[in-house]
């Protein structure tokens, strides 16, 4: 018998060896060869379509020796074949994996937030408690600013107290309006929250006083690492009678103004029976088409507080300033009002704000919704915006009264179904910027800088007061209104800095620009 063999490049390995019994049944040939072949070594392939192989036996010799030529090179073609589609199917597993790779690592380089940051263990260095104070927005700002303050002094943070004695009176608690389970299980990772003090907490506090005190307005962290730290580790538990503005605006680390954002406009969410009627209103409004939302702050609190009475006559005037100092916790009693207004400190009037909207170009059939509570003066001092924009709503209007059942004399569950609806809609203007319309134009900028036109009181009434006077004409009034607010409609801006004085700032929820996309 012989065997044949192929040299390659000098070494004297085979390329490829086989063998056949001699037989007359074509049809066989290839299946009798391959259940006679032994594969003894096998090394890497040099490209896709040639393997080396060890092949012996004398049965498997004489089979190869007594092939017809014909048959060898059908048998060479068909091996050819098969190591040819071998290749190919490791090729593609190769190029596969490697295109897999990459498309997960570009996954989760483009979606971070899919990846869960470990539970945050840390030592307990005592408990922090806080009596919110002002209405739902003051609070609500106030909250997130002590569960970060909380997360960075290592404290267990007590579900806080809501204002019970403001001007509002509302006996809300705080699971009466926020989803407290959820707003405990979202910041989890954040800061230890519980609902109350644990027992042996409130057994010490049987036999010591409480540690309460107001912090410094507008403080930054190392007054409240050098300052509270102490205490807390002194008393253990720390009470803070105010929670609104105790963090500054600016020189705070991007980490702590992102926690901020999280816990006000993520981990704040509102109860289940607040979000259902909300989102209601919502969807009644969506059916007739655009709405822009009205903080309309010409409420007689407001004014009262402000000592603005444009508009108002003698009877009215001695009525909010009766009201002014019946409240000793309001200051500031002897106000100019005319002076106030000039330097743009007041809420703008109805008929203000009728010739705002014209000139900015609102349609006069869109939906107005009223966010605000009963407007001083009643139907006497809206009929000139109701005159412009005809479609104004109120969710008084758009809802049974059955709807506000759970919500009666409870004004601060009704603003938060103003919130909601202020949040979703097209535009949103307030009128003064008081709490609710800094905290909802943060949260506009927030989810993507929804439009939110924020008046420029100062030049808006010299404005106004020119055309009044016939100073300008109307095209001129509405060219400069526009020219204005072309850069104050909710897009990205640079908060203002004044570090002596940090309430000129931008107010940080107004304008949280840490936590959102940079943009040009």
């Amino acid at each position: 018998m012989k065997m044949e063999k192929e040299k390659i490049g000098g070494n004297g390995e085979p390329k490829f060896a086989v063998a056949v019994n001699k037989t007359k049944d074509a049809g066989g040939v290839e299946l009798e060869i391959l259940n006679k072949l032994i594969l003894i070594k096998a090394e890497k392939p040099r490209n896709f379509v040639s393997m080396e192989y060890w092949v012996k036996g004398d049965n498997l010799r004489s089979c190869i020796s007594s092939l017809s030529s014909l048959t060898k090179i059908k048998l060479l073609l068909l091996v050819a074949i098969a190591m040819l589609l071998v290749g190919i199917l490791l090729l593609e597993s190769t190029t596969c994996n490697d295109t897999m790779s990459v498309r997960i690592s570009s996954l989760r380089s483009s979606y971070p937030v899919l990846l869960r940051p470990p539970e945050r263990a840390y030592q307990n260095n005592g408990y922090l408690m806080v009596s919110a104070n002002g209405g739902l927005n003051q609070m609500r700002a106030g909250i997130s600013d002590m569960a970060v303050i909380a997360r960075y002094l290592n404290l267990t943070f007590i579900v806080p107290e809501l204002d019970n004695t403001s001007f509002w009176h509302d006996s809300s608690r705080f699971e009466d309006i926020f989803d407290v389970d959820y707003f405990i299980s979202s910041l989890r990772n954040e800061v230890k929250i519980l609902k109350e003090l644990p027992p042996e907490e409130k057994k010490k506090l049987e036999t010591r006083y409480l540690y309460s005190m107001p912090p410094a307005s507008w403080s930054n962290l190392s007054y409240y690492h050098d300052s509270i730290l102490p205490r807390v580790k002194k008393y253990g538990v720390i009470h803070f009678s105010k929670a609104d503005a105790r963090i500054a605006n600016n020189g705070i680390p991007v980490d702590i103004q992102k926690l901020r954002c999280l816990v006000n406009y993520k981990a704040l969410r509102f109860t289940a029976p607040i979000q259902e009627v909300g989102k209601k209103i919502v969807r009644i409004l969506r059916k007739k088409g655009p709405f822009l939302v009205l903080h309309l702050r010409y409420e007689m609190d407001m004014l009262a507080f402000s000592g603005c009475y444009e508009g108002c006559n003698k009877t009215e005037r001695e009525v909010l300033t009766e009201m002014r100092y019946a409240y000793p916790w309001w200051k500031e009693k002897e106000i100019d009002p005319q002076r106030k207004r000039q330097n743009g400190l007041c809420p703008l009037t109805p008929e203000e704000t009728a010739l705002t909207l014209r000139a900015l170009d609102i349609d006069p059939q869109m939906q107005i919704y009223i966010a605000a509570g009963d407007i001083y003066g009643g139907e006497r001092r809206m009929a000139p915006l109701r005159k412009a924009f005809p479609n104004m709503v109120k969710k008084e209007t758009l809802l049974e009264p059955s709807d506000f059942e759970p919500f009666q004399n409870h004004s601060n569950r009704m603003a938060a179904l103003d919130y909601i609806v202020s949040i979703e809609s097209d535009i949103f203007m307030p009128t003064f910027p008081g709490n609710m319309a800094k905290v909802v134009e943060g949260h506009r900028r927030y989810l993507g800088f929804r439009t939110t036109i924020t008046p420029n009181r100062y030049i808006l009434v010299r404005l106004i007061d020119q055309y009044k006077m016939g100073k300008l004409s109307w095209d001129e009034f509405a060219k400069a209104v526009k020219e204005v607010h072309a850069n104050r409609r909710g897009g990205p801006t640079v908060r203002s800095q004044f570090p002596v004085k940090p309430k000129l700032e931008d107010y940080f929820y107004a304008n949280p620009q840490e936590c959102l996309p940079i943009m040009d």
